[in-house]
């Protein structure tokens, strides 16, 4: 036994420290190194070595097709007997190159023309939707025509707006439905004054009842209402102006049935009602408090006598509310925006209403926004009554209406008292 043999046996396992190397060992013949630790030979001491430096002892070679050796056993490129294609194994070094993963980006010039592009679409939308309103828009050939003594411009704009009681476009149902009655006849049901300023004031909405009594041209003393009944437009616009003195600038009409595809149009309208309201004649029964009304019930509320001390001024009452309410909605943006009820509102304003020749889209959207100014809303004082027409007429408190008209006519605000009264 040489020395090492018996260093190596007087060694413990487990002392960790390396055993002398052998003669020949970590050779190969050809001069490559062992990936092997050999045997002692026969018979020496076998010694285990701890789980800790133990060496693995690597697979079996076998040669690449092209001669040179690999690990792990494998036969690239073919097939193992009852297995599966085997995929090559690489090293982190034979992998592939792969270029840098492209990343799509938007630019923000390319946002900027999108958005610039959508833009143009609105606007091009909008203005075909703002001349094909304009074509549609209904003319009253001559209602505002100049007449001998006719009141001289004066500043600011002034709108007579006037709902009719025309059962045009209404079928026999229909007018069952909304108790309209059968009359052949036309007459207002209903009259505003709106003076929009020049300046920052706020517009001015004034009611004008219609058994007011008052000198129409040419017939004498007699409620208001007859004058559309004797003259249409033409003698209605004639009379409001000698009796106020104020010109008027913008006429617009509306009848029963344009009334109710309106507010039926924007999805109805909510009103607060002040009190219960049942009036067969009017096809109407509410309850009191806020809640939605639809075309027919808001037609029957504004139209209603019910309710009052004075009917006739609480119906001006209900008609301005009633204004207001379905303007505001009307302008509100879930109704602009979407389309599904601009544009049948669009329609339906356009059937509804008739203006005078002159009065164009311009004028229209000009109303549009001074009503949704929250305007200030009156009627023309009265006090007492008097007999005109074959029939019990309103009176107008001279003193005061004077004031009142004074007041739109120079384009300046109406005294407090006078608001406060009505």
């Amino acid at each position: 036994m040489s020395e090492d043999d018996r260093t190596r046996a007087m060694r413990s396992p487990g002392d960790g420290r390396p055993l002398p190397p052998r003669p020949g060992d970590g050779q190969r013949s050809g001069g490559a190194p062992a990936h092997r630790v050999p045997s002692a030979g026969p018979g020496a001491p076998t010694h285990k070595l701890p789980a800790a430096t133990q060496i693995p002892e690597p697979a079996p070679q076998t040669a690449s097709p092209s001669g040179s050796p690999r690990p792990g056993g494998r036969v690239y490129g073919k097939e193992r007997s009852g297995s599966s294609p085997v995929r090559p194994l690489r090293s982190p070094s034979d992998k592939e190159p792969r270029g840098p993963r492209k990343r799509v980006r938007v630019r923000g010039k390319t946002i900027l023309m999108i958005i610039a592009g959508l833009l143009v679409v609105l606007l091009v939308a909008a203005v075909g939707l703002f001349f094909w309103i304009d074509s549609r828009l209904g003319g009253i050939d001559a209602a505002l025509e100049d007449y001998e003594g006719r009141p001289a411009d004066t500043p600011g704009t002034n709108w007579l707006l006037v709902g009719s009681d025309s059962r045009k476009g209404l079928s026999a149902n229909q007018r069952k439905k909304l108790a309209t009655g059968r009359s052949a006849g036309q007459r207002t049901d209903s009259m505003m004054l709106l003076h929009i300023p020049e300046g920052s004031d706020k517009p001015t909405l004034v009611s004008l009842p219609r058994d007011s009594a008052v000198t129409i041209p040419g017939k004498g003393r007699d409620k208001l209402n007859a004058a559309y009944a004797a003259g249409g437009p033409k003698l209605l616009v004639r009379t409001i102006e000698t009796v106020t003195g104020v010109h008027v600038d913008n006429y617009m009409e509306i009848g029963f049935a344009g009334f109710v595809d309106i507010v039926d149009a924007v999805g109805g309208v909510e009103i607060n009602v002040r009190a219960d309201v049942d009036d067969p004649k009017a096809g109407l029964k509410l309850k009191k408090g806020t809640q939605m009304l639809n075309g027919s019930q808001a037609l029957g509320y504004v139209r209603t006598r019910k309710g009052g001390a004075l009917p006739d001024f609480e119906r001006t009452k209900r008609q301005r509310q009633f204004l207001g309410a379905v303007v505001k909605k009307a302008a509100s943006p879930g109704v602009l925006i979407n389309p599904f009820t601009s544009i049948p509102l669009a329609m339906s304003a356009t059937d509804a209403v008739a203006v005078d020749s002159s009065t164009g889209a311009f004028d229209m959207l000009s109303l549009g926004l001074a009503m949704g100014d929250s305007p200030v809303t009156t009627v023309v004082p009265f006090g007492g009554n008097e007999i005109a027409g074959g029939g019990t007429a309103v009176k107008w408190d001279r003193v005061k209406a004077l004031a009142l008209f004074d007041a739109l006519k120079n384009d300046k605000p109406v005294p407090k008292e006078i608001i406060d009264a009505g």
